[in-house]
């Protein structure tokens, strides 16, 4: 493609409307058939599903019958969108979406305002294509709610150092309630992306003599963080084991090398090296060639930095160190790094373009990134979504059971399948019983631990039982159908009375663990 080409290509506005139009093909796609068996996310859906059914509102339980780790910001906002559209697919997954959508808006919008229609066209494209963000787009995950209220948080320091505006009270203000939002959707995680960047600019402008800052003062962050631990500290006097499976297993333990999994300190850059790609690369190809064009060294270039471009990479360094450090790791939990690396990119575009032998050359390097980047991002769409509908089984038999149930009016219920294995632990008591006596569950010392939490949600139900209390709903009349684990079946059917001979529907997850369906004979 001629030089002349490219830059026609990419100032068109046609461009920026077909770029659009592949983001949201790409976001609404790549998590079809839209299942909840993968990434943890029956976990989250589950929040919101008990608040519905059983009104746990401030502390819920995982499908499994753990206590759930999160706050409830984000399940009351499912809670709520399901009283509007009455389905609980979008009420899961329209906040990741809208989340998406918002930061997309915010993004282009903030790198048109700054750095031109070109610039605001790449930041586009780098947050829409790549390997990360059309997965989380529609995942049943707090990681893109999380990731819009760090990139607001981190977009109004950026606002307030590009135009060196004073903080106001109704900026304060703003920023408290940003964080607050961000404290009840994952807690302070928000500070390791935001609160590094911060030091490290304020230290580098007061050595420089500049007045612009970028913090906030005080009060917001402290009163947020005391909104959360009033949370905390209501889980922990109201809620058996949560601070055992809150406090200590998911926050603490994060910081040692004893129950999660530890990777090494190196294992954040590679693959964003990797997910981030060709952006990475063209990041480090247009640094590379602007100290080359414009022979500048290295050291008189950062002293030459804008503050606006200084703050981003303060925020995507001190993001990724902190995020390095702490030993345990997930290759989402480095996304709320993704926005500002695509505004400080299209600030590597601007800057490009002022340099000699460089911005000729410019159009053509950004059309060449992205049209890789749709090849690569689609193809792996592609390769996602064939792989989804060869493991839907789960779902499919969910949604048979729930069709023959409302058909012939059937009641049943779900044999859990415990930890300890199929058929053991099975005299335990009842989840049915426990939730009819107690609106907060007993410590899970004393009850069984259930495995396939996704059944629930499939089934539309909010426990299991044990094979006992399925015995005796049976034979006392109460249900008339049972989904069972295959492998308990042969005892069951010894004891069930008037049960049919064969199973009516029969399902595997993806560890091969078989489900049936099984209906009382009727004579």
């Amino acid at each position: 493609m001629e030089q002349s080409q490219a830059a026609d290509f990419l100032e068109n506005k046609r461009t920026l409307w077909i770029v659009g139009i592949v983001t949201a093909a790409l976001f609404l796609a790549t998590n079809l058939p839209w299942q909840l068996d993968e990434y943890d996310q029956a976990k989250q859906a589950f929040t919101s599903y008990e608040m519905v059914k059983e009104g746990h509102w401030l502390y819920q339980e995982t499908p499994n019958g753990r206590v759930a780790t999160k706050p409830p910001l984000v399940g009351w906002v499912s809670a709520g969108l399901f009283t509007v559209t009455r389905s609980w697919g979008a009420a899961w997954r329209l906040p990741s979406l809208l989340a998406t959508v918002a930061i997309s808006i915010l993004l282009f919008s903030a790198a048109k305002t700054a750095y031109g229609q070109l610039s605001g066209l790449i930041a586009l494209g780098a947050f829409s294509f790549n390997l990360l963000t059309p997965r989380l787009a529609t995942l049943v995950r707090t990681d893109m709610p999380l990731a819009l209220v760090t990139f607001a948080l981190g977009l109004q320091i950026w606002d307030k150092v590009r135009k060196a505006k004073p903080w106001t009270r109704r900026d304060r203000v703003v920023f408290f309630l940003l964080l607050t939002a961000a404290m009840l959707i994952k807690g302070p995680i928000v500070y390791a992306f935001l609160l590094p960047g911060i030091a490290i600019f304020q230290w580098r402008m007061r050595k420089a003599g500049g007045e612009i800052s970028a913090w906030s003062g005080w009060w917001p962050w402290v009163v947020s963080l005391l909104i959360f631990l009033i949370w905390v500290a209501g889980g922990i006097f109201l809620v058996p084991d949560f601070y055992d499976q809150v406090v200590i297993r998911e926050f603490a333990a994060r910081f040692n090398q004893t129950i999660h999994r530890p990777q090494p300190s190196y294992y954040y850059i590679p693959h964003l090296l990797e997910k981030f790609a060709p952006w990475s690369l063209l990041m480090i190809a247009l640094a590379l060639l602007v100290f080359r064009f414009a022979k500048v060294r290295f050291i008189e270039a950062l002293k030459r930095l804008s503050p606006e471009v200084l703050w981003l990479i303060c925020w995507c360094a001190g993001g990724i160190f902190v995020m390095s450090v702490i030993p345990s790791k997930r290759v989402d939990r480095i996304f709320p790094i993704i926005p500002p690396c695509c505004l400080l990119l299209a600030a590597q575009v601007a800057r490009s373009k002022q340099v000699e032998n460089l911005k000729e050359r410019l159009p053509r390097y950004c059309a060449l990134a992205l049209a890789m980047a749709v090849l690569f991002t689609c193809g792996d769409t592609v390769a996602k979504i064939i792989k989804q509908y060869h493991h839907r089984g789960l779902a499919v038999f969910g949604r048979d059971v729930r069709q023959q149930a409302a058909a012939e009016g059937l009641h049943y219920e779900i044999v859990g399948r415990t930890a300890s294995g199929p058929g053991k632990g099975a005299q335990t008591a009842a989840p049915s019983k426990r939730r009819r006596q107690s609106t907060r569950p007993k410590s899970v010392a004393t009850r069984p631990r259930y495995k396939d939490g996704v059944l629930l949600l499939y089934l539309e139900r909010t426990h299991f039982i044990s094979s006992a209390d399925g015995i005796a709903a049976w034979n006392s009349g109460a249900i008339d159908s049972l989904v069972v684990p295959e492998s308990d079946w042969p005892r069951l059917a010894q004891e069930l009375r008037n049960v049919a001979a064969t199973p009516r529907l029969a399902a595997a997850t993806n560890r091969g663990v078989r489900y049936i369906f099984v209906v009382r004979e009727r004579g």
